[in-house]
């Protein structure tokens, strides 16, 4: 929300106060508390008004450092986020100069001389500032009261995050507003909101409030970052780094780490579509066609009209096109496939329980006690009250009986439009349970998942979503066309989501709206197959690859099988996401954030640790994308690229760029048909331009997220040496533009297209004259 007219003036109607000295400063367990007035204290008349502006320092986490700035401290409204309150020993000192709280590495220093100054320091330099008029409370003549906070932003600071945006990846320039909103992929509006954002200078902001927050990034002040609250007190937490990765790990720590999900889910999804036409016969058809054409399917997904029209959500199937659907689920299950359903937390008038939830009290009411109704998306439909305890189990209890029917995991659609004109079961401020509101109904079905499944086993298919929400995964991207332009948008959405703390992510291949021509489509299964989660859906039409044509059908194939046999590699990717909090999918500078021609890249991004993908964005296949240092190898030709530059390449409808990072050592499973397998039988480890002195360990994940093998590859002038323990069987090295070999102890080399490549009979291989 813009306040002032220019630098100079406010806006007409509104008043604005600002702290402008230390009256005292006191501590407490772990607190550091400073009072300042809003006008110089000169004499004690000057005390008898206000007002004066509480500042309260803590630190709930190693150097992560909160700052509460209140006006009034009577206001009591919730929810709250939860936050993973553990506080972190600090150091506080107050003198006449200054009162300094320190985390770690971190410092916040409140000025006590002549100029109101607040300073966040780390490892001997100032991160930012809050300088003498960014902090302020507000009144407007309109009887509203905001909490304002200003932070400095340098010439070469760059701010990255507040959600999934579909709009540039750097958020300078741009006025973001923290409200869940259902509005596609082609605005500012989006479904995934998130109240933090970090930066390249070190640190990052998390703004501890649940409602509608208002961020100006480098808009309203060029050289600053503003956030803002409505009410009378506003918390935000700085967050030291110094790297993306570290700030991320110290976030999630704060908020919640993403799940481990069943390994099952990597594998490619196939949805009946929106409002197409669908039977029992129609899925049977689509699953046999799949299989016909040695097409590997996972996941088979159920969307909306697996219900009668007009009863969503009865959580009842339409008996007119599925009659036995127990029948119908085993055999699925019998073909080695997951069961998903389409599920929201709304109630139409028409279903059966609406009138249940409404005698039940179950369901969100107005103000006079009338249930809250409309007729946007579903005639009369009503929305369940999940601060409700008894409403929340009376919800799970109906998906409970699904997945006693068969079923494995649900797309939980919607959660975005939520009302305010309403009073909620335990008194939560409407305001606040709008963005929250996703927080509880994705908890309510993850954790009955949980429940049900065990840890690991279990998974929702998520659209909406705030900060805590990346603990529920997995999120996809929403509804975007079928354009090249909304695939980008989709990206960049994806990336921005992954730098607000959420380590999976996924989107419609083909787009939702619209049908994609094929050439759209066969450029969109690449980037599709190249993600966390992989799932092909669409709304009016099917998204089965040979309705396209007979290449879609082979570029599936190929994206499909790459996938699944870099398992290894991409269970690996994801253990960081839920034993730190990294993004599977990053954001090229989260990567290598020391790499200025990395700030602004968008179109392109790391999938783990080492490989680079460029999706392509045209029918022609010419794509731009931008290498970091070292010597890289195209994957699936072996070809190198030296960087840093630039490169302009063309590709066919079976490529893409991806390009893995010089010095890896990148496992590559045995199997292609299905991502649950043991993926140390029969690993290939292709070791990519290891240099000399470089001693590499290569973790290999079991399905169940142990470790099932750990290789120790290293290399010395020109002897490579591997060393195995675990439980690997029949494992292979391929030294990957390597030309020839003097002798291998352990094992067998021969020829390989892009190298030489070792099997190994012992526990330990020993390559010499590598060239």
């Amino acid at each position: 929300m813009k306040f002032t007219d220019g630098y100079w003036l406010m806006r007409e109607g509104v008043h604005a106060v600002h702290p402008v000295e230390v009256l005292d400063a006191t501590t407490g367990p772990g607190s550091l508390t400073v009072h300042a007035p809003v006008k110089r204290i000169q004499h004690r008349g000057d005390l008898l008004e206000g007002p004066v502006v509480t500042i309260a320092c803590t630190s709930p986490v190693p150097e992560v450092i909160g700052v509460k700035i209140t006006h009034f401290a009577g206001e009591a409204r919730r929810p709250e986020f939860e936050l993973q309150d553990r506080p972190a020993e600090v150091e506080i000192s107050v003198d006449d100069e200054a009162a300094v709280l320190t985390s770690g590495e971190l410092s916040v220093r409140i000025d006590r001389g002549d100029q109101w100054r607040v300073d966040f320091l780390a490892d001997g330099r100032t991160l930012t500032t809050s300088g003498s008029t960014a902090m302020a409370v507000i009144d407007t003549d309109d009887g509203k009261h905001y909490v304002r906070e200003q932070l400095d932003l340098g010439v070469d600071h760059h701010v990255y995050g507040l959600g999934e945006r579909f709009g540039p990846l750097v958020k300078n320039g741009q006025v973001v507003d923290v409200w869940n909103a259902d509005g596609g992929t082609a605005s500012e509006q989006a479904y995934k909101n998130v109240p933090f954002f970090l930066t390249n200078a070190g640190y990052g902001i998390f703004v501890n409030h649940p409602g509608h927050v208002s961020f100006e990034v480098a808009s309203e002040a060029v050289s600053r970052v503003q956030f803002s609250v409505e009410g009378q007190s506003m918390e935000y937490f700085i967050i030291y780094g110094p790297t993306p990765k570290e700030i991320l790990r110290k976030y999630t720590a704060l908020t919640g780490r993403p799940a481990r999900l069943p390994v099952w889910s990597y594998g490619l999804w196939l949805s009946t579509s929106f409002t197409t036409s669908y039977d029992e016969a129609t899925v049977t058809s689509f699953i046999d066609g799949m299989a016909e054409r040695d097409l590997p399917l996972s996941v088979f997904h159920f969307d909306c009209f697996w219900m009668r029209e007009f009863n969503w959500c009865d959580f009842e199937w339409d008996p007119r096109t599925f009659p036995d659907p127990p029948g119908m689920l085993r055999r699925m299950k019998e073909r080695g496939l997951k069961i998903s359903l389409w599920i929201n937390p709304y109630i139409a008038q028409r279903s059966p329980l609406f009138a249940d939830g409404q005698a039940r009290g179950y369901l969100l009411k107005r103000p006079n006690g009338d249930v809250w109704q409309w007729d946007l998306w579903q005639p009369g439909m009503a929305v369940v009250d999940f601060t409700n305890p008894e409403a929340r189990e009376w919800y799970a209890s109906k998906l409970d009986a699904l997945l006693d029917m068969g079923v494995d995991c649900f797309k939980t659609d919607f959660g975005e439009r939520i009302p305010t004109d309403v009073v909620y079961f335990d008194g939560s401020d409407p305001e606040r349970m709008h963005n929250y509101y996703t927080y509880l109904y994705n908890q309510t079905v993850f954790d009955l998942l949980r429940k049900r499944r065990g840890e690991a086993e279990a998974i929702v298919f998520a659209r909406s979503a705030t900060a805590g929400t990346q603990q529920f995964p997995v999120h996809w991207g929403g509804d975007c066309e079928s354009t090249f332009k909304a695939m980008g948008e989709c990206l960049r959405g994806g990336l921005s989501l992954g730098m607000s703390g959420f380590g999976y992510w996924s989107h419609d291949i083909g787009g939702f709206e619209g049908t994609p021509d094929a050439a759209l489509f066969k450029r969109w299964i690449a980037f599709g197959l190249l993600s966390s989660h992989s799932r092909l859906h669409g709304s009016h039409s099917y998204r089965v690859p040979w309705l396209f044509d007979e290449e879609s059908v082979d570029v599936l194939r190929l994206f499909t099988k790459l996938k699944l046999r870099l398992m290894p590699y991409i269970t690996g990717a994801a253990r960081q996401a839920y034993t730190e909090g990294l993004p599977m999918m990053r954001a090229m500078v989260v990567e290598f954030p020391d790499d200025p021609a990395c700030t602004h890249l968008e179109r392109q991004y790391m999938l783990g640790d080492d490989l680079l993908v460029a999706p392509v964005f045209s029918e022609s296949g010419e794509v731009s994308y931008y290498v970091p240092e070292g010597t890289w190898t195209h994957y699936l030709t072996g070809e190198q690229v030296a960087g840093p530059r630039w490169v302009r390449e063309r590709h066919g409808f079976d490529s893409v760029p991806l390009l893995v990072r010089p010095g890896a050592v990148l496992p590559v499973g045995a199997v292609d048909d299905r991502p649950d397998y043991d993926y140390a039988d029969g690993v290939t480890l292709r070791v990519y331009e290891l240099p000399d002195g470089a001693h590499v360990a290569t973790e290999i994940p079991a399905p169940t997220g142990e470790t099932a093998a750990t290789f120790m590859i290293s290399r010395e002038a020109d002897v490579v040496r591997v060393e195995a323990t675990g439980a690997a069987t029949g494992w292979q090295v391929l030294l990957v533009r390597v030309r020839s070999v003097g002798s291998v102890e352990g094992g067998t080399a021969t020829e390989h297209e892009q190298g030489v490549l070792v099997q190994a009979a012992e526990d330990t291989l020993v390559v010499r004259g590598v060239a």
